[in-house]
């Protein structure tokens, strides 16, 4: 397999295979996923949630998202490495914007990063490419605007929303972001916004006629008790494993049982 760009993705929508994108928070993992040939390994803001406990992806810090780009990046090799920026890293200014998206690959060794908004964020985008950052769009739900939404509600149902948010896609794409992650929409919508553009779109939630998919891990594996969105399918439940595994070792250990001869110097 050979290494993932931003051109080869443009390659598969234009071929029509499919683009597989998962969530990636660690070494381990990273290098799991690498071999199993998924496309892009996201170092998602979902950071905030899934793996430090935050209620929202809000909280979530640039040098918090920069220890766990760093660990993903010694675990991968083929895989295209996205950073997302986190809440108010980007919003402020374009030049501030740059400089916190330019850590990510300097110091991170992220390949493109993610940033949430639609035409607001043309201007920023554009000072980001002018900077050689390659840039991926996410719009629909964005998470980091769930207060202004009212919360993880799906958007793009009525028609004038919908109209916004494929002129939003059109924009994005003219300001040059090399795909466009679209979540919490109606696949109707996805679709007709992935047949407008010539770059790849990512569904999160978005149906299954986007030219790609993204989960994010710890749903998918069982691993985030929380709560769980309609759109996820849990491929394993590793969860039960590891509390039957860990109540195993604890009646082992209080019963003498571990460490035996075989697990001893």
């Amino acid at each position: 397999m050979e290494k993932i760009t931003t051109a080869s993705l443009l390659t598969k929508k234009q071929t029509h295979r499919k683009i597989t994108v998962l969530t990636c928070y660690d070494y381990p993992t990273a290098k799991i996923m690498d071999q199993a040939g998924i496309d892009i390994l996201l170092v998602g803001d979902t950071l905030a949630m899934v793996v430090l406990g935050y209620e929202t992806t809000l909280p979530v810090t640039i040098d918090e998202m920069l220890h766990h780009v760093k660990a993903v990046k010694r675990g991968t090799k083929k895989a295209l490495l996205v950073a997302d920026m986190p809440y108010l890293s980007y919003q402020i200014k374009p030049s501030e914007a740059v400089r916190n998206a330019g850590r990510f690959l300097k110091e991170g060794g992220a390949e493109a990063v993610k940033i949430e908004g639609g035409r607001e964020m043309v201007k920023t985008i554009k000072a980001m490419l002018a900077a050689d950052i390659p840039v991926m769009g996410h719009i629909g739900l964005t998470p980091q605007a769930v207060h202004k939404m009212g919360g993880y509600k799906v958007q793009g149902r009525e028609k004038t929303q919908a109209e916004k948010l494929k002129e939003d896609a059109l924009q994005l794409q003219d300001a040059g972001v090399f795909a466009i992650v679209l979540e919490g929409l109606p696949w109707q919508l996805a679709k007709e916004i992935t047949d407008s553009l010539s770059i790849p779109t990512i569904s999160c939630g978005a149906g299954k006629y986007c030219d790609g998919q993204v989960l994010v891990t710890p749903d998918m594996l069982g691993l985030f008790p929380d709560f769980t969105p309609k759109f996820v399918k849990k491929y394993a439940d590793l969860g039960s494993i590891m509390l039957k595994a860990f109540k195993q070792y604890k009646r082992e250990v209080e019963q003498g049982k571990f460490p035996d001869k075989k697990h001893s110097y």
